[in-house]
């Protein structure tokens, strides 16, 4: 139980990778607070505890500020921020307006939720980390390393996150450490609007070193590692947690070349 007597906050901790966050917390001994607009549609629980949720809407910083207030006087102290919130739906740049809005408003709906509102929540936990000593960990993608077609502004936001991190971790240094787990694809409960069926889960899952999605756990077992004091050293850094990443396409074009030029 390395994190025992720790208390930690995971946004957007109610499903997917937030709530396998929140397991892994609980199961390493800390108290953990899951916040999103909606409850969970069950109870997150692991080794016979259980996270408690509270909603708060982290676009509004008001409330944000409320609401880590609210967490650090009634467990005592904050040890742990987890910035696991955010999403995109598949939108190309340029695409006709949506209900309204322009493409450009659409766009930036998606980076304040997952560049600004991670902002927001680090700016409103820090008083409190810094007296425990704690630490922020930030969600990334590969989405923000590479091109991101039909994400452009997620990819984007993800970049920034990054980048955020890493100067959060020279400014707030020493008595808060902020890193960042990168990930790759993930297997949650809405997996399949992304890659399709079993077969399609399959198919995407040869694209990987490893030879599978990663799960929920192995994200949440990565922010118990940086979040311990095994990681006291650990800041600014970027951790990639994507089996190996993405079989370069070349590799396979210059395949199929030498097998064609052998055949001739």
């Amino acid at each position: 139980m390395e994190l025992a007597g720790k208390a930690a906050v995971v946004t957007g901790g109610t499903r997917g990778v937030g709530a396998g966050i929140a397991r892994a917390l609980l199961a390493a001994g800390a108290d953990v607070v899951v916040c999103a607009r909606r409850p969970p549609e069950r109870p997150i629980q692991a080794a016979g505890r259980e996270a408690e949720f509270r909603p708060v809407d982290l676009r509004e910083g008001e409330a944000v500020r409320e609401f880590f207030g609210a967490v650090a006087t009634e467990y005592g102290r904050l040890d742990l921020l987890v910035n696991n919130a955010g999403g995109t739906p598949y939108r190309l740049l340029g695409e006709s307006e949506v209900k309204g809005e322009s493409d450009a408003e659409r766009h930036a709906r998606v980076i304040a939720l997952n560049l600004t509102a991670p902002l927001t929540a680090s700016l409103a936990a820090y008083p409190y980390l810094r007296t425990s000593g704690g630490s922020v960990v930030m969600i990334g993608s590969v989405s923000g390393t590479r091109p991101s077609p039909g994400t452009a502004a997620y990819g984007a936001a993800k970049a920034g996150v990054e980048s955020l991190a890493r100067s959060m971790a020279v400014e707030w240094a020493p008595e808060v450490r902020v890193n960042t787990l990168v990930l790759g694809m993930v297997r949650t409960e809405l997996a399949h609007l992304h890659y399709g069926d079993a077969q399609g889960v399959a198919a995407v899952e040869r694209t990987v070193p490893l030879g599978r999605l990663a799960e929920p756990s192995d994200v949440g077992a990565a922010v118990v590692f940086l979040a311990s004091d095994a990681a006291s050293y650990i800041t600014g850094a970027s951790l990639l947690i994507h089996g190996g990443g993405e079989r370069p396409a070349f590799l396979d074009a210059a395949t199929v070349n030498t097998t064609q030029n052998k055949g001739s």
